[in-house]
């Protein structure tokens, strides 16, 4: 299976820029797995395709202010960080640019603060730095950093909790799992009082979820690793859940990683570490039956992961047809509902 097998032409007027007022107001594509057939709702209508008995899996993680812009001491030459992974206490792995100015021993200034080390070179512009910092480090990233905002969103973000679920808790993303961003509070009241059970788990989104396939053999790209962690109990209700035969429905991409990284013989377990897990057509799903998700940049892994749960040719029409009826794409757009 090759990368381009996952094209298709986007025009620029369909990336959103910026979020509705209303988180729930989004438009929602409803594809049947099974049959391709689609319907065009609202999202606040996902109250009408829920049941009293399904389980609705959330990812917890919350956006950092990842994004650090600083000097070097030396030169003065601007230099950009993205915080993508914690290493210890103050030491990270992040994307530089430019990348190549930045060697083992340079020290990058962004405030009185604030410096940092270069401890280690990597590839792809990656770069292994240690914080110098006078406070707690949480408070003054939250001071000086900005909103890792992707690339294709070139309008100003006014409010920075539109780039975080109304569920969020803990720290430690350089993204949004953005499925979730069209959740209220009220209407997941409105869904637990249908029946259905809300869980968490936390995948902290980092460059695996978003760094470009770069060949052409879908088998040969690699995923970084990313961090997830998923509590005893609530591993424990997925699997009575699951051998209930109840539906596990994951909202977003990264929550389908977390629960399908744990997955052994149709359970999950307690556990926290590093996953790589790329999922691809064909992929035998262990726990995920149905997906909230948004609409995913052509040749995406992401792309790549909706296409094994629903088939590719029914995602590939449903992306045609979401265009054609003016859907709104990627980070601050529209939902489509891959059910079952």
């Amino acid at each position: 299976m090759n990368t381009k097998d996952f094209y298709y032409d986007l025009p620029e007027a369909c990336i959103a820029q910026e979020p509705l007022k209303q988180r729930d107001s989004s438009k929602l594509l409803l594809l049947d797995k099974k049959t391709g057939e689609i319907e065009h709702k609202h999202f606040k209508d996902i109250t009408q395709y829920l049941k009293k008995g399904d389980v609705l899996v959330m990812n917890n993680t919350r956006v950092l202010p990842a994004r650090l812009f600083g000097t070097k001491e030396d030169t003065g030459a601007n230099i950009e960080l993205l915080l993508l992974k914690r290493m210890d206490l103050t030491t990270w792995e992040v994307m530089a640019k430019p990348a190549k100015r930045l060697k083992i021993g340079n020290i990058i200034f962004f405030h009185q603060t604030l410096s940092a080390v270069v401890k280690e070179i990597k590839d792809e512009g990656i770069r292994i730095i240690e914080f110098i910092y006078d406070g707690i480090f949480e408070e003054i990233l939250d001071m000086l950093g900005t909103m890792p905002l992707p690339p294709y969103i070139h309008k100003k973000l006014e409010d920075k909790e539109r780039y975080q679920t109304v569920y969020s808790k803990v720290d430690g993303s350089a993204a949004a799992p953005t499925a979730g961003l069209h959740f209220t509070k009220k209407l997941l009241s409105e869904l637990q009082d249908i029946g259905v059970q809300l869980e968490y788990v936390t995948l902290h989104v980092g460059l695996g979820t978003f760094r470009p396939v770069m060949v052409e053999d879908v088998t040969k790209h690699h995923m970084h690793t990313e961090y997830y962690e998923i509590q005893k109990d609530v591993a424990q209700r997925i699997n009575q859940a699951k051998a209930e035969k109840r539906r596990i429905i994951c909202v977003g991409t990264t929550s389908v990683r977390t629960l399908e990284s744990s997955a052994r013989d149709g359970r999950i377990s307690e556990l926290s570490g590093w996953t790589d897990i790329f999922i691809y057509p064909p992929y035998r799903f262990q726990m995920a039956d149905a997906l909230i998700t948004n609409f995913h940049l052509p040749e995406s892994t992401l792309l790549m992961l909706v296409s094994a749960l629903a088939n590719k040719e029914f995602i590939m029409h449903a992306y045609k047809t979401a265009i054609e009826q003016n859907y709104r794409f990627f980070s601050f757009g529209d939902a489509m509902f891959i059910h079952n």
